[in-house]
């Protein structure tokens, strides 16, 4: 039944070996349950129904990924899309949460009609690299930012805006203990160094008393707090309207460039970088949104930590569907999640930073109608606090340099029709 299901000879694969495969990516990326139910939980979203919506959500999108696309590539509520999620929309347009999963819902609704038709495809073949890079870089930046708040390793200043915090008090201190840890056992090839790291500095800070010990397992707390909560009437609002499509276009780079670089390493892809069942691999996400949406989460997406599983030869579906069995198991041990304190996961939130702030070097800096977008995206996602500002503009001053250099060529239709949308956009707001 495997065999018929996910081909496993076809692709010089065993169970065994897809097996650990899934159980590595699963590892590397269960962080994840501990950061996204914190960081909803700031914009009003009950912390334990945020855990199990996390968990349905990422094991709904694997199974997808893994039994109809038949990818090695996992899912779960997206890094950065949270962020815009709560600092964004919530917090920072004052937009109700329950509005934001209605957003979140019409995106998932888009983004699907757009892979059914194949304009997805089309954008994703169409996009230049180096603005894939750019807002790569320009997530990383805006999660470099949220890391250091959360951790209050740098607060707010009435005169410089920002300034740094009182870094010898406990927070801030366990913080950066968490983020050098990663770096040490990532260094070392410990796939597990975030997880371990988040484990470590909670159980400090519990052994400090500055959380209380809440149990490891239990029954999977309610989601009825969330469950259907989406708000869709007022999501369909013009006031929404740029969050819908900035929900829709994060999530659109984001899965690209997951996809070229998981397909790449796993040998997927052709020698032209063509990718089979692409359209079956783009609606899983997007599907996958649209029920997480209704479960109370943001917007689910593909993770780049498969390339871990890939690493250690998962090839199959059968990856991602290990993977989402594991997130339905997670769900028992939500007292442990609910331990977590922020700053415990500031250093994994800076990690991932990190990791994303790395495509800078792919970028040639030689050619200046290539750097000022991918700086422009770079700059101005974190000081403007927002992944859709960041886009935007590159998109705009990709398209403004690139005319100046007469290098009229290298636009392409749909960064013409991106570019267009998005002065639309900033002259309507």
């Amino acid at each position: 039944m495997l065999e018929k299901l996910f081909s496993l000879r076809a692709q010089q694969s065993t169970v065994k070996t897809e097996f650990i495969a899934g159980l590595t990516t699963f590892v590397t990326m269960v962080y994840i349950v501990f950061v996204n139910p914190a960081m909803l939980a700031e914009a009003g979203i009950d912390h334990g129904a945020a855990f199990v919506a996390t968990c349905l959500a990422a094991a709904i999108g694997c199974f997808i990924m893994g039994l109809w696309a038949n990818y090695p590539l996992a899912l779960a509520p997206g890094m950065g899309l949270n962020a815009f999620f709560t600092y964004g929309v919530v917090l920072g347009m004052g937009h109700t949460w329950q509005s934001a999963l209605g957003a979140v819902f019409l995106s998932g609704c888009l983004f699907l009609l757009l892979s059914i038709f194949k304009v997805r495809e089309w954008v994703i073949q169409a996009i230049p690299l180096v603005l894939k890079q750019a807002i790569a870089t320009g997530i990383g930046a805006f999660l470099a930012l949220i890391a250091l708040k959360n951790a209050q390793i740098i607060v707010a200043s009435p005169a410089t805006f920002v300034q740094l915090g009182d870094i010898t008090s406990p927070g801030p201190l366990l913080a950066i203990l968490s983020f050098f840890v990663i770096a040490a056992l990532m260094y070392r090839d410990m796939k597990s160094g975030v997880l371990v790291s988040i484990l470590l500095v909670t159980v400090l800070a519990w052994a400090l008393g500055l959380v209380e010990y809440a149990g490891i397992v239990s029954a999977p707390p309610s989601i009825a707090p969330t469950l259907a909560q989406l708000d869709i009437a007022s999501a369909l609002e013009i006031s929404m309207l740029s969050v819908v499509f900035a929900f829709l276009f994060v999530d659109l780079f984001d899965t690209s460039g997951t996809l070229v670089a998981v397909t790449q390493k796993a040998g997927i892809a052709d020698q032209q970088g063509r990718m089979p069942r692409l359209g079956r691999a783009l609606s899983a996400d997007s599907s996958a949104t649209i029920a997480g949406s209704f479960l109370g989460t943001s917007t689910t997406t593909s993770y780049i930590e498969s390339v871990s599983g890939v690493s250690v030869g998962g090839r199959t579906g059968l990856t991602a569907v290990v993977v989402g069995v594991c997130f339905l198991l997670m769900m028992f041990f939500a007292p442990l999640a609910q331990m977590v304190p922020a700053y415990a996961t500031a250093g994994a939130i800076l990690y991932v930073a990190v990791l994303m702030l790395q495509n800078l070097k792919l970028v040639n800096w030689d050619d200046m109608s290539d750097a000022i977008p991918v700086s422009v995206v770079l700059l101005m996602t974190p000081l403007t606090f927002s992944i859709a500002h960041g886009i935007a503009l590159g998109f705009i001053s990709y398209t403004a340099v690139k005319l100046a250099c007469n290098k009229r060529e290298e636009i392409s239709i749909s960064v013409w029709v991106l570019t267009v949308l998005f002065i639309v956009k900033f002259a309507i707001s």
